[in-house]
């Protein structure tokens, strides 16, 4: 009778083996599907961020562009502007 209660013992022993087994492989298997749902969202952030910053280098180097344009205009203007401004002080008192 003991070795019949022994092998009972051991089997159902093996099956609690075999069951926490298949439920540590369940809850690794959702474990595992979580942290691809957080590097998918990751990616995702990475992603815009990345698109955010391209898109802000090419705003920085229009507003370069502009003020460098502004410049040449402003140097090209202002001796104009000073050159009227002579002209008509000079027919002012003339």
């Amino acid at each position: 009778m003991g070795d019949t209660d022994d092998r009972t013992r051991l089997i159902q022993l093996l099956q609690e083996i075999r069951d926490n087994q298949q439920l540590q492989l369940q809850r690794q298997a959702e474990a595992l599907a979580l942290q691809r749902e957080q590097y998918e969202i990751v990616k995702t952030q990475f992603d815009k961020t990345q698109a955010l910053q391209d898109r802000a280098a090419a705003i920085q180097e229009k507003s370069a562009q502009l003020v460098e344009k502004g410049r040449k205009a402003f140097a090209i203007i202002l001796p104009i502007i000073a050159m009227l401004i002579g002209i008509l002080a000079f027919m002012m008192f003339w």
